[in-house]
This record gives structure tokens, sequence and C-alpha cells, in this order.
């Protein structure tokens, strides 16, 4: 298949590109590699504090509670909208070299990635410090974050593709992702807080929301996720990324001359 040649092929170059947007970040800061540990930090103390403090709302473990929430939505929601406009801000390189345009979607994974699995050795501290108790159910994690990569990288090559041809999709996309993340829990459980039987149905209708959810159940929790559901979210997220995959394909020597 074309898709593993060219992932083979570009693997390399990939990974470099990665290291080095990872290297610009910091270059200029004070603080440098740190801010990947403080920005998730200091996003959960906010949302700690506006859930406990002014609307009285908490569960077990809260701020571990809404780390693993804040980790897992900020790799789908900087991947996903990081993608929109990704072929103009590498205008540069494709105008004038050949490179699979799902690389450059796969390259900023790996930079949200390298930052996700920074912040899941955090909650890992955070659950000792905050006596978690350890399951075996913690190892579902694993399969959840796998389906969350696969849902991510086919919506983000669609968002690639239809971000070269629609202008304001980046705008677009600001306001749907955002509506997402309140409807995602990020801060409270949707179990909980949201009505029956909209809160199961939120759970199925929203892959964001039930891996959210999975994931903190295994790992706070105890809890085995729903293994239906999470089977449904693998077999639909590849079924995503191959029509995302054949489009790019298909239309990926056009970009250049629409950007």
């Amino acid at each position: 298949m074309k898709f593993f040649r060219d992932f083979k092929k570009y693997w390399d170059y990939t990974g470099c590109a990665a290291r080095a947007e990872l290297k610009s970040e910091v270059a200029s800061s004070y603080l440098n590699w740190l801010w990947w540990i403080l920005d998730p930090l200091l996003f959960m103390m906010v949302y700690t504090f506006i859930a406990e403090i002014i609307f009285n709302r908490s569960q077990p473990y809260f701020p571990v509670f809404v780390f693993i929430g804040l980790t897992m939505w900020n790799f789908f929601n900087k991947t996903v909208l990081g993608s929109v406009k990704i072929i103009k801000n590498n205008n540069a390189i494709v105008s004038k070299v050949y490179v699979p345009k799902f690389i450059l979607v796969v390259q900023k994974m790996l930079v949200n990635g390298f930052k996700m699995c920074i912040s899941f050795v955090l909650i890992l501290f955070m659950m000792v410090l905050f006596k978690v108790p350890f399951t075996y159910k913690i190892l579902y994690i694993i399969p959840i974050l796998i389906v969350l990569v696969c849902i991510s990288f086919g919506i983000a090559n669609l968002m690639l593709h239809f971000g070269v041809f629609v202008e304001d999709l980046h705008n677009v996309m600001a306001v749907v992702l955002r509506l997402t993340f309140y409807m995602s829990g990020i801060f409270f459980s949707i179990m909980d807080r949201v009505p029956e039987p909209y809160n199961a149905l939120l759970l199925k209708a929203n892959p964001v929301a039930f891996l959210l959810n999975a994931g903190r159940g295994c790992m706070l929790y105890g809890e085995t996720p729903s293994l239906k559901l999470l089977f449904l979210w693998a077999v639909l997220g590849i079924l995503i990324s191959v029509i995302a995959l054949k489009t790019v394909y298909k239309y990926e020597n056009s970009y250049v001359k629409v950007v």
C-alpha cells in the first residue's frame, strides 16, 4: 500500500522535522521545555478552581480527573486545528519538493504526541500524590490512546484537504472544536452532570467524550471501558483515515496551485 511505503520512506524526515519544531517552540523562552509541563498544569489549576470553588462541582481525584481530560483533548484539538492551514504554513516546502501531504499531519501528531507523553508521566506522579489506587485496568489506556490517535489522524487529514480550498475553515473549526470541548466533559462527568438518556447518547455520538470518559475511568476508578464502543470507534477511525488518505492522495498535486 502506498501509504505504508511513503510512511517508511519519509519517516526520518518526519522525525527530524518534529524535533526541529519542538526546539523552535522553546528557543526564545527562558523556561524552555519546562513550558511543556507548566502549560497543562496551569490550565488544570484554572479549571479546578472554576469547577470546585466557583461552581462547587467536583469528582474524586478531581485535579487528576481534569488533567487527564486536558491532556487527551489538547492532543486532539491541536492536531485537528493545526492541520487546517498546514499546507499553507508549509508552502515553502510543498511547492519545491514532493512530500506526501499526510506526512505533515504525522509531523504535527509527533509534536503533540510528545507533549501528551510528558503529560501522562505527570499524571502518573499525580496519581501517586493523590493516592489513586493502581489497578491492571490502567492498561486499557493504551488501546484508548491508539483509537484517539487514529480518529485524530483521519479528521486531521480531512481538515488538511478542505483547509486548502475553504479559506474560513480555520475560524469555523475553532468554533466547532470549542463546542466539542464543552460537550466532552473536560472538567465534569457527563454521566453525573448530563441527564439521562442524553448522557449515554452523548458518549456514544461524541468519540472525544467517550475516549476521555473511558480513559479517566480505567486510570482513576478501575473501570473497564465499553469494549464494543471502543472497537466501533476504532473501525470508524480507520475508515475515516482511509477515506481521508485517498482524498489527499487524489488531490495533493493541486494543492500547490491553490495556495
